[in-house]
């Protein structure tokens, strides 16, 4: 293989990640999607900030602008195929190719309580906002992928679809369904010149969990117990994990979830012990960590 076949067609090094590509992230406008539009165009991308919330995906792009970037909103419910179609459309006829396509949109939608509780209805609803729409946005943006022979799709699961979720089988199902969609869709077309790769959230503040809300003042303490890198996660933190699988820092990188937990899943449900109770430093029985 000659040194010109085997380097990367772009090697990237200080300065922006995304000079001129066009990034469309679905789901824009809030938590872990608007972070990751801001911090695209930050890097030098054109961001299509699609949200179903016309005045959210408004003011992701105000702040955009305002910092200097380039950003586009459009109103999008993306679990309905005919609107996926029109918004793909739409990149399409006003920027010519979509580089970077980010599948964030995704909700667990209330608490039922067991899994006996729950109605088809319901298991639909999660279908829909959690796994059928990764699947009609990678259809409408993939082919002008392959034709142009470049492309980015990242799809944004769960920690849930990584382990067992006792608190809702259903929503964990579709979230593990994204993985494996985004493996096998990634073995597919990587010859095709688009990678697909994902990421996989945990005890990350965001719109639908809202930790500051959730967790009172006298508990913030507990955090470093809780998480193994000690805090909390914020939409920053996903939006930097999107950025490099955006990027060509992962041009040799496809098929894989990558767990943005702050170790979670790592530690496997062992805590730190706070009581050090018989000289242990941790607990997989955290009645009191």
């Amino acid at each position: 293989m000659s040194s010109e076949q085997s380097m990367p067609a772009t090697v990237s090094g200080p300065g922006p990640l995304l000079p001129g590509r066009v990034a469309v992230i679905t789901g824009a406008g809030a938590g872990i999607g608007a972070a990751a539009a801001r911090l695209f165009a930050a890097h030098g991308a054109e961001v299509v900030v699609a949200d179903i919330s016309a005045a959210l995906a408004a003011t992701t792009v105000e702040a955009i602008t305002a910092a200097g970037g380039s950003a586009v909103a459009v109103e999008a419910d993306v679990t309905v195929p005919e609107q996926v179609t029109r918004l793909a459309a739409m990149v399409l006829e006003r920027h010519g190719r979509c580089d970077i396509l980010v599948n964030n949109v995704g909700h667990w939608l209330r608490n039922v309580g067991l899994f006996v509780n729950g109605d088809m209805q319901f298991w639909d609803e999660l279908h829909k906002i959690n796994f059928v729409h990764v699947m009609l946005a990678s259809r409408e943006f993939l082919p002008s992928m392959i034709e142009r022979r470049s492309g980015v799709i990242i799809n944004v699961s769960s920690i849930e679809g990584l382990r067992g979720y006792p608190e809702d089988p259903v929503y964990a199902a579709y979230k593990a369904a994204v993985i494996q969609f985004t493996r096998s869709l990634a073995v597919q077309v990587g010859n095709l010149g688009v990678r697909v790769n994902g990421i996989g959230p945990d005890v990350t503040e965001s719109l639908q969990v809202p930790y500051g809300e959730w967790v009172p003042e006298e508990h913030q303490h507990l955090w470093p117990q809780w998480v193994p890198v000690g805090r909390m996660g914020v939409a920053d933190d996903q939006a930097r994990a999107l950025l490099f699988l955006a990027s060509d820092l992962s041009s040799f990188v496809t098929g894989h979830t990558i767990p943005t937990d702050g170790g979670t899943g790592a530690a496997g449900g062992w805590y730190r012990s706070g009581s050090r109770s018989l000289g242990r430093q941790w607990t997989n029985r955290p009645i009191n960590p």
